[in-house]
């Protein structure tokens, strides 16, 4: 043993005279290759060259010259020769993987599928098991259906005028019921619609399509009932997936068993330990999102470390030996990845492991470094388009980081406390005897931070700075979460009544992680929004930090003061584009295409934010999946004002989301929706959430200011000529926004006889950009009614189906006709710049 020392520390002092460079080509060659093939799947995704053979060629005279230059010197080339030609071979395999993966067979059902959907019938093999969609969304229960189900279909056979044709593919398959008699493996026959998937519609909005692209899915089946599927033949599932159901199943039980079903506490801890996050409420989600903790509740190397951990604790007190020890953690970790869905973070981690106790048994020296690359090396290779996936980048960019930084990070950080605070240090004593050392778990947390916040910004739109210092205060908490849980599945088969008391502990401990994560949540000083970023602002953040990591120069004060320039220049960047998205000369109004219904966010001169409803009859929960992302994609964290038109339920059922993600001012509604004359359950149900969030209901002011725009309700009349018996539309708030010699006039839901009252009492009402009443529909507008309006731009909010019923014929001939359900969200703004004549600009988010 002294002599294997001996041979290691000679080896690092050898490697102590070698530049950075040549120290990562001895110690961590992958990294070459790593980088190569991400390289040569970033280049084809750009260029796109159908020549594949380019890169074969390429390749081939790579290996050729490597294998020339050894013959001919009769030597191994130079290491550096080898690294770079490694690097340029990976770079063309990668190039080759991708078009490889991407690349349709003849038969394959994308090939089938145009723009429009097709009826077929299909036969296949289910590939995932199929999940049923929950509705948690607050307006859930208004939604009349039941839960809908979906699962991945391996295409074997279609049916056609010549009989069934053998077929190849993946569909996505959405049943409108549950399927509870469907398992992984089974081959069905069923009936279907097949259809495109389409592309986000609004700026920020999940992009399914390409999210499913890059997982080789471009085709979906519609299946109305679950009477359209049928077996096809009865279903033999392999060995691996017979295993992981039943484990799964197992360990599922073994967790929660005696633990009071439906609780907040239940659905952490099956994300924190089996990585199912489906179960997981809507409020806590949201509190680890804002808090930036959700890495704890997404399966990465911290929860695989501490199940491994503790597998080799045991071992070591069964008394075996360290390769023995290393085997049966690579079985554990073996058997984890069949119980755990199998994400990038975890494969990566597994990869690791498995490269360590591999190392172990063979009495190999392994370097962290190089288990990450051959991890990532591995997971493209598999499939390469995870590349472009945020998952994956933030997985191996934050384990970069830790790598990397967290040495220089523990550098800056005091292992003692100051000097009379007793209880801290005896404090930190306590924590390191248990192995948790704070000063190194801050510098881990602050590594990992700056290894992901160019990601996080980019994909995400936020900066989280004080994620380091929740992580610390958590994690205590969360490792004794995790050693509970994972001694609660053991002792289940063995102790059941031990697991139930242990169970109890497990479940008190996640209820005050969630209390704690919470408390943290309110405070609101965690996260600074920006808003969406270019590409080049991410590179630039990790050019800075490679140089201030990596680079070594003989000129350190010149190296420091580029750093301080260049870290100042990007901080100045984004702090003056925060203030130009927050601080407005302009007018913008965008209408989003919710579908059917109506969200219109009016951005006033100066600050403030107004939004005029948030609601859709058949798009569920438009207040997460297309108001919040929006809004967080143009950068705004705090709305002044949301005014409701009315008690309809596609104006109001995405309120409560955006009342939880975002600051929210005032909620302003009319008087008939505050006196509830009348009003149905949809309004009640709106009132006791914003009752649950703090927030009142107030009547809309009749005139507000914002710099040189004023906003103004022209209706419902506050008179006594109004009529009392209007309808639930007729009541709807018509407002009217001027500014810069423009006028734009938001009619919500009124129908002829509104229109009709309102000319009577403002015969002169003109407005440049009218936002059309009632979806545009033609049965309850009063032509009259527009043309006096004489609109330059006519928007009208509806689905794609009221668009294609509504085309006949248009509305006002002079003006530009827009709808959401055609063009998108789109986007008016009245420029500051010219305030005689009001210049209007206007933009679509899909063309026209």
């Amino acid at each position: 043993m002294d002599e294997i020392k001996r041979k290691l520390a000679a080896i690092e002092t050898q490697l102590a005279g070698y530049s950075l460079h040549d120290r990562v080509i001895a110690t961590a060659p992958l990294l070459f290759v790593a980088v190569g093939l991400m390289t040569g799947i970033v280049l084809q995704s750009v260029i796109g060259s159908p020549y594949v053979w380019v890169w074969v060629v390429l390749l081939v005279l790579c290996v050729t010259a490597v294998c020339v230059y050894a013959l001919l010197f009769r030597r191994a080339p130079h290491p550096r020769i080898l690294a770079y030609a490694a690097a340029l071979c990976f770079l063309c395999l990668g190039a080759i993987r991708l078009t490889a993966f991407t690349e349709p067979a003849s038969n394959d059902v994308r090939r089938f599928v145009g723009p429009d959907r097709v009826l077929a019938t299909l036969r296949g093999r289910v590939l995932t098991q199929p999940s049923q969609q929950q509705q948690d969304w607050w307006f859930a229960e208004f939604t009349f259906s039941d839960p809908s189900t979906t699962f991945h279909l391996g295409l074997e056979q279609a049916q056609t005028t010549q009989g069934w044709e053998t077929a190849t593919g993946t569909v996505r398959v959405h049943v409108d019921e549950p399927t509870l008699n469907l398992n992984a493996g089974d081959r069905i026959q069923f009936h279907c619609w097949l259809h495109r998937f389409e592309g986000p519609t609004n700026p920020g909005q999940f992009d399914v399509a390409a999210y499913l692209a890059r997982r080789n899915i471009y085709v979906g089946a519609s299946v109305p009932s679950r009477d359209a599927i049928e077996p096809f033949q009865s279903g033999r599932q392999n060995i691996i997936t017979r295993l992981r159901g039943w484990l799964s199943q197992a360990v599922s039980q073994a967790l929660l068993d005696g633990m009071p079903d439906g609780a907040p506490a239940q659905g952490l801890l099956q994300a924190l330990l089996l990585g199912n996050r489906q179960d997981i409420d809507r409020d806590t989600y949201e509190a680890f999102r804002k808090t930036g903790l959700l890495h704890f509740i997404s399966l990465s190397g911290l929860h695989l470390g501490i199940f491994v951990w503790m597998i080799w604790w045991l071992s070591k007190i069964a008394g075996l030996a360290k390769p023995h020890r290393a085997l049966v953690c690579i079985i554990a970790t073996a058997m984890f990845l069949l119980v755990v869905p199998p994400r990038a973070p975890t494969v990566r981690a597994a990869v690791i492991v498995w490269a360590y106790c591999l190392a172990l048994i063979l009495r190999r020296r392994t370097n962290p470094l190089n288990s990450l690359c051959l991890a990532a090396v591995i997971l493209l290779l598999i499939r390469p388009t995870q590349l472009f996936e945020a998952g994956w980048q933030l997985s191996f960019a934050a384990v970069a980081g830790i790598l990397a930084l967290t040495g220089m990070m523990q550098d800056f950080i005091p292992n003692k406390p100051p000097a009379g605070a007793r209880h801290s240090a005896r404090f930190i004593r306590v924590l390191s005897k248990s192995g948790i050392a704070p000063a190194r778990l801050l510098a881990t947390g602050v590594a990992a931070w700056v290894g992901g916040a160019g990601i996080l910004l980019y994909h995400f739109f936020t900066i989280t700075p004080l994620t380091a210092i929740w992580t610390v205060l958590v994690f205590p908490l969360v490792g004794v979460i995790l050693l509970g849980g994972f001694a609660k599945v053991v002792l289940f088969f063995f102790l059941p009544s031990l697991s139930n008391l242990l169970g109890l502990f497990v479940s008190s401990c996640a209820n005050l992680l969630i209390w704690v994560v919470k408390l943290i949540a309110g405070l609101e000083i965690n996260t600074i929004l920006i808003g969406h970023v270019a590409l080049w602002v991410p590179i630039c953040y990790y050019g800075l930090v490679l140089l201030a990591t990596f680079v070594r120069t003989r000129h350190v004060v010149l190296k420091k003061w580029l750093c301080v320039a260049w870290a100042f220049a990007l901080v100045a960047y984004l702090g003056a584009l925060k203030w130009q998205r927050t601080h407005r000369d302009d007018l913008r109004l965008t209408v989003l295409d919710v579908g059917h219904g109506q969200a219109i966010l009016a951005q006033l001169p100066g600050t403030k934010n107004i939004l005029l409803d948030a609601g859709s009859l058949y798009t569920p929960d438009v207040g997460s999946r297309i108001v919040v992302p929006f809004l967080d994609y143009i950068g705004v964290g705090r709305i002044h004002a949301i005014i409701i038109s009315h008690n309809d339920i596609d104006h109001i059922n995405g309120i409560p989301e955006i009342v939880s993600a975002k600051r929210v001012g005032h909620v302003w509604a009319n008087e008939a929706f505050l006196t509830g004359a009348p009003t149905g359950p949809t309004s009640q149900h709106l009132i006791e959430c914003l009752l649950q969030r703090g927030h009142r209901m107030e009547p809309v002011p009749g005139t507000l200011q914002a710099g040189h725009a004023t906003v103004s309700t022209l209706w419902p009349a506050d008179d006594p000529s109004c009529p009392a018996d209007l309808s639930d539309n007729d009541r709807s708030l018509v407002s009217l926004i001027e500014f810069a010699a423009a006028r734009v006039l938001l009619c919500s839901d009124i129908e002829q006889f509104a229109q009709q009252q309102i000319l009577a009492r403002h015969p002169h009402l003109h407005a440049k950009v009218v936002v059309c009443p009632h979806h545009g529909s033609p049965t309850t507008l009063d032509q009259a009614f527009i043309e006096t309006l004489e609109p330059e731009i006519l928007i009208c909010s509806g689905s794609r189906s009221d668009y294609e019923r509504r085309r006949g014929g248009p509305l006002a001939p002079s003006a530009r006709q827009l709808h959401t359900g055609r063009n998108g969200a789109i986007t008016v703004c009245v420029e500051a710049s010219d305030m005689v004549n009001g210049n209007i600009q206007v933009r679509t988010f899909k063309g026209e």
